[in-house]
């Protein structure tokens, strides 16, 4: 009796590890998608374009405008280039 228990108490540890496993995966590649989708992106780049006009540095204009030629070529609606002059 008791190795009987402890055989179904081996299988449901186990199933239950690859329940949770499978669930964590699966969250981690939901949250991958959402954080790398074009709306987010454009959200980033339009928050940042505002902290740029408040601060006017040059070298984080120049890293708006390398994120915005990324965003452009994988992402719709385009978002106009900053001057950064």
């Amino acid at each position: 009796m008791f190795l009987q228990w402890k055989l179904t108490s081996l299988k449901t540890k186990t199933t239950k590890t690859i329940i949770v496993i499978i669930i964590a995966v699966s969250i981690g590649i939901l949250l991958g998608t959402i954080f790398t989708s074009c709306s987010v992106k454009h959200i980033g780049i339009l928050n940042d374009i505002e902290k740029f006009e408040q601060t006017l540095d040059p070298e984080f204009c120049a890293s708006i405008v390398e994120r915005i030629d990324v965003f452009n070529d994988e992402c719709e609606p385009e978002i106009e280039i900053i001057d950064c002059g």
